[in-house]
C-alpha cells in the first residue's frame, strides 16, 4: 500500500503552518549557536501575571485535578459572562463553552455549522488556519481580496457580491492577523445588516480585543443588535490579553442551539479544557485591566518605532496597524515572492518573519513585534541593511 492511501482525503488538503516552519528553522539557527531576531511569533513576549501562576499552583496542591464538565467550570463560565457584558453582549452560562484555546472554539464552532459543499468567506489577508478549517469541515473556503487602501478591512458592498446560494457563514477577524486592522461601528453595522438579511452566520475572532492603539475602542458586531446577535459566534480567549498562550483556554458564546451542537463535540473529542487553567483563567478574569493596558502601551512604543524604521526602507510599504502585534508589509518592489524573501532573509540576515502566502498574500511578510524593543532594533537594522543588497 502506497503511503498516500493510508491518508483522509479531508487531511490531504491542509497545508502545513508557515508560521511553524519559519520557527522551527529559526529555532534550529539558534541551536547552532547563531544569533536570530525572531519576528515570526505570534504571541506576547511578557511573563503570565504572578497572581494567576499563584492560583494554578493552588489548584495542583488542592488537587483539582480531575475531569469537569465538558464547557467549562460553572465559575469560569460566569465570569465570561461578566467579561461579555463589557462588550455590551449578554449571554448566559448555558450558552458558554470553555474550550482548549480560541483556535479550538473556533474549530468546534465551523464543524457545529458546516456542512459538505457550505461556503465560507473569508476575508484575504487571513489567519493561516481559518481555511485549512474550513477545508476540514468539508466546506469551500471564498476568499474576497481587501486592499491596502481600505486598511485591509471588508465592506458590505464586497461581502454583498460574493454571497451566493450556498454561502453559510462569514469569518471577522478584528483586531486582525495579520494586518492589525481594526472594523469601526459604522463598518460592523453594515456587514450586520447584509448577514442578517441573507441569514449568514458571522465568526467573530476577537482574540487580539485588548491590543488596540490611539485610542481606539473594539465593538463586538454580535452586540449591534438581537438579529445579529443571534446569527454570531464570539470567540475570545486568555492567550493574547493575559500572555497564557501555553495554557490553552479559549472560549465563545452564542445561540443556545448552536451551544449545544459544539458542547456534543467537545464530549467526544475532547471533553473539558484542562482543570488547572480553567483555575488559572478564573484568577485571570478577576484581575484588574493594568496588566492588558501595560502590555498594550508597550506593543504600541514597539509599533511605532517599526513603523518610523520601515518608512526610510523604499521597498517596503505598510498600513499602520491599529491593534494587535503585526506588521503586514508589502514586498512587491523587492521582486521575490514571499517564501524566498523570508527564506533568504533568515539564512543571510539572521532575521525570521513570516512569509505572507500563507495568509494569502504572496507580496507581503508579516512582522511580529512581540519581542523587545533592542531586538527590534536590532532585527531592523538587519533588515535594513539586507534590503540594500538585493
Amino acid at each position: 500500500m502506497r503511503i498516500e492511501t493510508r491518508v483522509s482525503e479531508r487531511v490531504k488538503k491542509i497545508h502545513s503552518s508557515s508560521t511553524l516552519a519559519i520557527t522551527s528553522k529559526a529555532k534550529k539557527l539558534k541551536s547552532e549557536g547563531k544569533d536570530v531576531i525572531n519576528f515570526a511569533a505570534g504571541e506576547p513576549d511578557f511573563d503570565t501575571p504572578l497572581a494567576i501562576k499563584e492560583q494554578a499552583i493552588e489548584a495542583i496542591k488542592s488537587g483539582f485535578t480531575k475531569y469537569t464538565p465538558t464547557t467549562g467550570i460553572p465559575e469560569l463560565r460566569q465570569l465570561i459572562c461578566e467579561k461579555f457584558k463589557t462588550n455590551s453582549l449578554s449571554y448566559e452560562p448555558s450558552q458558554i463553552v470553555v474550550s482548549s484555546g480560541a483556535k479550538h472554539s473556533i474549530f468546534n464552532a465551523m464543524l457545529a455549522l458546516i456542512d459538505k459543499g457550505d461556503e465560507v468567506i473569508i476575508p484575504s489577508p487571513f489567519w493561516v488556519s481559518y481555511p485549512e478549517m474550513v477545508h476540514v469541515c468539508e466546506g469551500t473556503p471564498r476568499f474576497i481580496k481587501t486592499t491596502a487602501e481600505n486598511n485591509f478591512k471588508l465592506s458590505a458592498q464586497e461581502l454583498q457580491a460574493h454571497i451566493g446560494p450556498h454561502t453559510k457563514l462569514l469569518v471577522l477577524n478584528s483586531p486582525s492577523n495579520p494586518t492589525g486592522s481594526v472594523y469601526r461601528k459604522e463598518e460592523l453595522q453594515e456587514l450586520a445588516a447584509l448577514c442578517v438579511s441573507k441569514k449568514i452566520f458571522v465568526l467573530s475572532d476577537e482574540i487580539y480585543e485588548h491590543l488596540m492603539y490611539d485610542g481606539l475602542r473594539h465593538v463586538s458586531i454580535g452586540s449591534l443588535g438581537k438579529e445579529i446577535y443571534n446569527l454570531t459566534i464570539t470567540v475570545n480567549g486568555l492567550s493574547k490579553s493575559f500572555s497564557m498562550t501555553g495554557w490553552r483556554i479559549g472560549y465563545l458564546g452564542a445561540p443556545a442551539d448552536i451551544v449545544e451542537a459544539i458542547s456534543k463535540l467537545q464530549d467526544h473529542s475532547t471533553s473539558n479544557p484542562c482543570s488547572i487553567s480553567q483555575k488559572a483563567a478564573v484568577a485571570a478574569l478577576g484581575m484588574s485591566d493594568e496588566f492588558t493596558k501595560s502590555m498594550a502601551g508597550e506593543f504600541q512604543k514597539r509599533r511605532d518605532y517599526i513603523a518610523n524604521r520601515l518608512q526610510s526602507i523604499k521597498k517596503i510599504k505598510f498600513v499602520m496597524p491599529q491593534g494587535a502585534f503585526y506588521v503586514f508589509c508589502d514586498i512587491s518592489r523587492t521582486r521575490l515572492p514571499s517564501d524566498v524573501f523570508a527564506s533568504r532573509l533568515l539564512q543571510e540576515a539572521l532575521v525570521a518573519l513570516v512569509p505572507g502566502g500563507s495568509f494569502g498574500r504572496d507580496d507581503y511578510v508579516r512582522i511580529s513585534f512581540a519581542t523587545g524593543l533592542t531586538h527590534i532594533e536590532k532585527g531592523m537594522d538587519r533588515i535594513e541593511e539586507w534590503i540594500k543588497l538585493l
